[in-house]
């Protein structure tokens, strides 16, 4: 309003200091045309002049604007049509959201007609067909995505869920590498890409991609320091299935390095070293692991160790582990199996018993009817050990604390779930049932404890019979 009031005011005062400065120099003009003699003023001259050239601008205004009247027409046509394929790709993603394919397939088509725009409108059809149940329709409006940089990472992601719906793995991975070539910072991007590189078991593609992550910030430090670990033992796995033990050592070393109190890289370590000849930092890592985390691995590779074929000197060196952790069950155990070995009956039942503590599990149980049995001093109470082990908690095992899946050696990825690292050793969950009272469980558990009480009678019956006719059996 102030900018049109100040143009009207400063038209205003030219027009007034024309008429000003016509009427200061009066004069007349003539004008002879065709036999006709106009003959005005100067002043009345200029106004006509001024009135023809107004004409003339609004003749020219007016043609102007009927000239454009057309594109203006299809302009709003095409605005309107837009808008109202805009609409239904609305109606139709709410559609999707809401479980509808009906309606989503009509929208999709709706907003095909109305549009030209199919990148939007491919993933619609593409999300309706999968709404219906129509993969390969799905898949090929993916496909067609494909063709269009800008829609390209859109169509991989599509393919990339229908393959790993369909549990085709190899396929998810390939996908997955092309979406990382096309958005290499996203992070869904690198998880995905990483997870199955690990379920494929390509682990050194792995370790890069999960370094990517870290760099790429998709993963926090401490997560990937677990995961870096348990990465490097299926690398080190890798290199001693291609027979190259010395860079499986490498990778295992780096994982024990990066996780000194990982157990399955300790056990590596020390397996590979006592293998290639290294057999005194094998020692050394073996004692400063038992002081922490004593498993019977441990004692087992320790065993390999040295003059094998001597069981004396086999008790002299697991006593020596036992001072490392002279408290916890695994030392006795350990020291028990090898003064066995030597037919130290008395130090074995020591041991045994003091590994055993109010509730032995069932492994100290087997191993004291395997003493009775065999050191012939009491052999009847053989059968009533074996009737506690039966009943006894049961031995520790690598169990998946994903899907419970219990497995005598740890892998870096559980053989039922494919979950990864998520093995810990510890003793299965399980009912004890002849420590339950018949009101306290069902009758279904105590029947099916009773087959297995029947079984281990029968078993310890036979071997009654065999020691009658025969020496006790070795271990």
């Amino acid at each position: 309003m102030i900018r049109f009031t100040f143009y009207m005011v400063l038209s205003l005062a030219v027009v007034i200091a024309a008429a000003i400065w016509f009427s200061d120099r009066p004069g007349a003009v003539s004008i002879e045309w065709q036999g006709w003699l106009i003959e005005l003023s100067v002043g009345r001259f200029v106004l006509a002049a001024a009135i023809v050239l107004a004409i003339l601008v609004f003749l020219v205004g007016i043609v102007r604007a009927v000239g454009k009247t057309p594109g203006k027409l299809r302009e709003r046509y095409r605005s309107s049509r837009r808008e109202r394929g805009y609409r239904a790709l609305t109606h139709g993603m709410v559609a999707v959201a809401a479980g509808d394919p009906e309606e989503a397939n009509r929208q999709a088509r709706r907003a095909d007609v109305l549009l030209n725009e199919p990148p939007l409108t491919m993933l619609l059809s593409a999300q309706a067909a999968q709404l219906n149940g129509d993969e390969a329709a799905a898949a090929r409006y993916f496909n067609n995505m494909l063709d269009r940089p800008e829609t390209a990472f859109l169509g991989v992601r599509g393919l990339l869920i229908q393959a790993q719906r369909n549990n085709d793995r190899r396929a998810a991975l390939q996908y997955a590498e092309r979406a990382y070539e096309l958005q290499p910072k996203t992070p869904w991007v690198l998880i995905t890409m990483f997870d199955l590189q690990v379920a494929e078991g390509r682990w050194r593609a792995a370790l890069a991609t999960l370094e990517e992550a870290v760099k790429r910030r998709a993963l926090s430090a401490d997560v990937a320091r677990d995961r870096r670990a348990t990465v490097l033992l299926g690398c080190s796995a890798d290199a001693e299935a291609a027979g190259d033990l010395s860079d499986a050592l490498r990778f295992a070393r780096r994982a024990n390095t990066l996780a000194p109190d990982f157990l399955p890289a300790v056990l590596r370590v020390v397996d590979i070293m006592v293998r290639t000849g290294k057999a005194r930092p094998a020692s050394r890592i073996i004692h400063n692991a038992w002081a922490r985390t004593p498993h019977p691995s441990l004692a087992r590779i320790y065993g390999e160790i040295g003059e094998t074929g001597d069981p004396l000197k086999q008790v002299k060196r697991y006593e020596k582990l036992l001072s490392f952790n002279p408290d916890h069950p695994e030392s006795h155990i350990a020291l028990a199996e090898a003064a066995l070995d030597a037919e130290l009956w008395g130090e074995a039942r020591n041991h045994l018993e003091k590994a055993a503590g109010d509730d032995p599990p069932a492994r100290v149980c087997r191993m004291m009817a395997d003493l009775e049995e065999r050191s012939g001093e009491h052999p009847e109470n053989a059968r009533s050990w074996l009737l506690r082990a039966s009943a006894a908690p049961p031995d520790p095992a690598w169990i998946c604390s994903d899907c419970a899946a219990a497995w005598d050696d740890w892998s870096p990825v559980c053989g039922d779930c494919n979950a990864l690292g998520t093995q810990i050793w510890e003793p299965p969950a399980r009912a004890r049932a002849l420590g339950l009272r018949l009101a306290d469980t069902e009758a279904p558990l105590l029947l099916e404890d009773e087959i297995l009480h029947e079984d281990v009678l029968e078993h310890a019956d036979d071997v009654e019979a065999t020691d009658k006719n025969s020496d006790p059996p070795l271990r």
